[in-house]
């Protein structure tokens, strides 16, 4: 018989990593009726694939930052499985560098996003031109520490979206900037963005992100969950 002590630390079964998941949201006046109301679906309809993705090596985690009359943190970095959707409201401006400086501390942060995490996506969804002081901010994030090595995304929703500053929020990365001018497109972007990090959980480099062409061979899978909108397409924003 062995005499070697037992180590119950041999037999632990490995945490799952976190892949996090950080959504800048504007919620600004211009974001009213019809707009907020479908960004609200279509988070809803993201965080549900997220919970039905779950497995042993990987977990989603997702934070919300949303940015109008204020700055605030509306979802902590969470599991998805853990996450209560609080649904949003639309009012006052668009304070972007003030949502860019918040998320950059988030991701600096080693006790809110661990070394041991796969490489974050951040996405920013937006319908209209940012307040003044974004420029820094934005440069700031794209260019220095974790932050710049994020996987990248925007939205632009309604023709008045400042593409410019989303395109530059998406420089150096592969991904395009994605346009949403319904209801129905809102919904579509928001599941490629949902199939690209679907896809990293089950892969065997995390880390790697898929091509678009892998991505929308496969959003197509998902089924948004049944809405209270009162328009499906609603028309063009």
């Amino acid at each position: 018989m062995s005499n070697t002590p037992f180590d119950p630390s041999k037999f632990t079964v490995p945490k799952a990593k976190p892949l996090p998941v950080i959504l800048l949201l504007d919620v600004s006046a211009s974001m009213s009726g019809d707009k907020i109301r479908n960004l609200n679906d279509a988070v809803r309809d993201m965080l549900h694939t997220f919970r039905g993705t779950e497995s042993s090596e990987t977990e989603i985690w997702v934070s919300i930052i949303t940015f109008g009359s204020q700055v605030n943190l509306h979802q902590s970095l969470a599991s998805a499985g853990d996450i209560q959707w609080q649904t949003l409201s639309a009012s006052g401006t668009t304070p972007l560098g003030v949502a860019l400086d918040m998320a950059k501390a988030m991701i600096e942060d080693k006790d809110v996003v661990p070394s041991r995490a796969y490489r974050p996506t951040v996405v920013l969804v937006s319908d209209g031109q940012p307040d003044s002081g974004w420029k820094e901010p934005l440069n700031r994030f794209v260019s220095d520490g974790r932050s710049a090595k994020c996987d990248r995304m925007a939205i632009a929703i309604g023709v008045d979206a400042d593409k410019a500053v989303l395109g530059q929020f998406i420089e150096g990365t592969q991904n395009d900037l994605f346009y949403a001018e319904n209801a129905k497109q809102l919904r579509d972007r928001f599941k490629f963005v949902t199939m690209s990090v679907v896809i990293r959980t089950k892969s065997q480099t995390p880390n790697t992100l898929p091509a678009a062409s892998e991505i929308e061979d496969r959003q197509a899978s998902l089924e948004p969950q049944p809405q209270n909108t009162s328009d499906d397409d609603g028309g063009y924003w």
